[in-house]
């Protein structure tokens, strides 16, 4: 019987990829205010500007590769039962070749239908106004943003419940729901944080080792104590 991982990752797992963090520009993202490009009210006011926004950044996951971490957790799944929970919306743990992965914040690559959360397609080129669902309404970004509800965090929670390890890369877990989510872990598992600016993790009954490193650097020392 393989154990079980669960896997925690945000932005600073694929930062060495090339794929910009916005958290470290004084709440700028690629120069845009966070809010005017990644909330609801940002869309109900300019939805050309998001698009244009997203469509960018979909352009620029065809010149990024995953980075040496990504490519570790993949093969992992050799000896462990692995399961990413991302906060990420790039496809990069796909690509490296991991299995299971639930995107807490949606996906760049898929697009949904305004009035039909349900109604997904994949989509790897420009979105524009006009490209509809076959009812006429508008599609928009398969993003949750800001003002909107997270409701994978429910499959998340299982995940969690059910591991017998958790490593977290490159997220401070400050924020909500995600940060919530280290509630439901077994309090006597081992809990592994690889970051090299590492938030202090509080409420954490687990026993806690911290890896100040990149994701590539801290997944290859901790490939090794997991083996």
């Amino acid at each position: 019987m393989k154990k079980k991982i669960a896997v925690l990752t945000g932005a600073g797992m694929s930062a060495e990829s090339g794929i910009s963090t916005f958290r470290d520009a004084n709440g700028l993202w690629e120069n845009h205010d966070i809010m005017e490009v990644a909330s609801i009210d940002g869309w109900h006011k300019n939805p050309s500007l998001v698009l244009d926004f997203y469509n960018k950044r979909r352009a620029q996951l065809k010149e990024v590769k995953p980075n040496r971490g990504h490519e570790i957790l993949a093969e992992l799944e050799k000896d462990f039962d692995i399961q990413i929970i991302t906060q990420n919306v790039d496809n990069l743990h796909e690509k490296a070749g991991s299995s299971n992965i639930l995107h807490l914040h949606g996906e760049l690559t898929k697009v949904r239908s305004v009035t039909n959360e349900n109604y997904i397609l994949n989509w790897t080129e420009d979105l524009r106004l006009g490209d509809t669902d076959p009812n006429g309404n508008q599609l928009r970004p398969h993003i949750v943003w800001f003002g909107e509800a997270v409701p994978a965090i429910e499959k998340a929670i299982p995940i969690i419940e059910e591991a017998d390890i958790v490593i977290i890369i490159g997220t401070s877990l400050q924020v909500y729901p995600a940060a919530g989510l280290m509630h439901y872990a077994k309090p006597y598992i081992p809990v592994y944080y690889i970051d090299p600016n590492p938030a202090t993790i509080y409420e954490l009954a687990n026993p806690l080792e911290v890896i100040a490193m990149n994701a590539s650097e801290g997944m290859e020392k901790l490939k090794h104590q997991l083996k």
